[in-house]
């Protein structure tokens, strides 16, 4: 068991560790193509079509089972309320970075302390109301030196913009529901990950089509007439910006698959911690003492998040064991009492 244990934990932090990598460079890439082509609802769309378009051949490829048809119940239920949300968190986020000054992209805006920083809070909160799940006192005390690091870190710098701290909060609220009831779909239906994220993002794809058509064609169309695009630099960003968000997607739908909600979340905001910093490298953003002691607590406050749940852990596998022993003994009791009846 601790051998599997083991292989499980390094599957999943090489997974964190190519989600953080893919993710930061999307974000730095994202972050830019909206600075030069101010148009959130086309990003969000070409990131929701890009990961339909390349999921579908790549489960080919792996052989992954076709999935098993839905009952018309968990498509009304389920799945069509997870492929809104992907939408409609797709948009509010990017509007979210699009409303936000360069210079403060990753490290300063406002609306991004609560898009990130808030994850947990609202995950707990709702994983409590939503699957009735409880943590231990050690994992709710965790959560704050994470959250409270993460704001730390970024809040030195804030830009406020309304639009953007509500798209943000939007955002940020949508993420956590929807990563929530994705984990209850993967239970209840037992479907593969893969095939769930495919199904989503063709759904929220169909979805994003109109609000894209009626928002940003016509202006897009304008603006390449006017020739102040240039249309094969901006295909190719975008396409690039696609396939890392394809990419980004299927290693964070792997993740959640194998983790708890609140665990997805703290993994995301260790990632956040990443962002920052890569933000600093890249995009020359100064970094003050503040910073520094935000990221730290942060990253302190993972460690005992993933003490407290290790040792949790341990305990509940430890408690079939003793379980199953009593209850052995139990019916080696009843037995003998039988016997005795008899």
């Amino acid at each position: 068991m601790a051998t599997s244990f083991g292989a499980e934990a390094f599957r999943i932090v090489l997974l964190c560790s190519l989600w953080y990598t893919i993710s930061s460079t999307n974000n730095v890439i994202g972050k830019k193509i909206l600075t030069d082509f101010p148009f959130p609802v086309t990003v969000a769309m070409v990131q929701v079509v890009s990961t339909a378009l390349y999921l579908s051949p790549t489960l080919r490829v792996w052989s992954v089972p076709p999935m098993k048809s839905l009952p018309k119940s968990s498509l009304l239920k389920l799945i069509l309320p997870l492929s809104f949300g992907k939408a409609f968190a797709a948009i509010t986020a990017h509007v979210s970075i699009w409303k936000v000054p360069v210079s403060y992209s990753h490290t300063g805006s406002f609306a991004h302390i609560f898009l990130q920083a808030t994850m947990p809070v609202f995950t707990v909160i709702l994983s409590r109301v939503i699957l009735g799940e409880t943590q231990s006192g050690a994992v709710y005390c965790s959560l704050i030196p994470i959250v409270g690091g993460v704001m730390i870190a970024t809040a030195t710098e804030l830009s406020f913009d309304m639009v953007g701290l509500l798209s943000a909060l939007l955002a940020t609220f949508t993420f956590a529901v929807q990563n929530i009831f994705t984990k209850k779909a993967l239970r209840d239906l037992q479907l593969n990950h893969l095939r769930l994220l495919l199904l989503m993002a063709t759904i929220a794809s169909a979805m994003l089509l109109p609000a894209w058509a009626l928002y940003d064609l016509r202006r897009i169309i304008l603006e390449l007439e006017s020739g102040k695009e240039d249309i094969l630099w901006l295909l190719v960003i975008l396409t690039i910006n696609g396939f890392l968000n394809f990419a980004q997607n299927m290693v964070a739908f792997t993740v959640l698959s194998l983790v708890t909600p609140l665990s997805y979340a703290v993994a995301s905001a260790t990632k956040r911690i990443l962002v920052i910093t890569v933000s600093i490298m890249f995009l020359r953003n100064p970094v003050s003492l503040y910073n520094g002691v935000g990221m730290l607590a942060a990253i302190f406050g993972v460690f005992l998040y993933n003490k407290a749940k290790y040792d949790a852990n341990r305990r509940k596998h430890e408690l079939p064991t003793h379980t199953k022993h009593t209850s052995h003994s139990n019916n080696v009791t009843n037995n003998h009492k039988s016997y005795h009846l008899i």
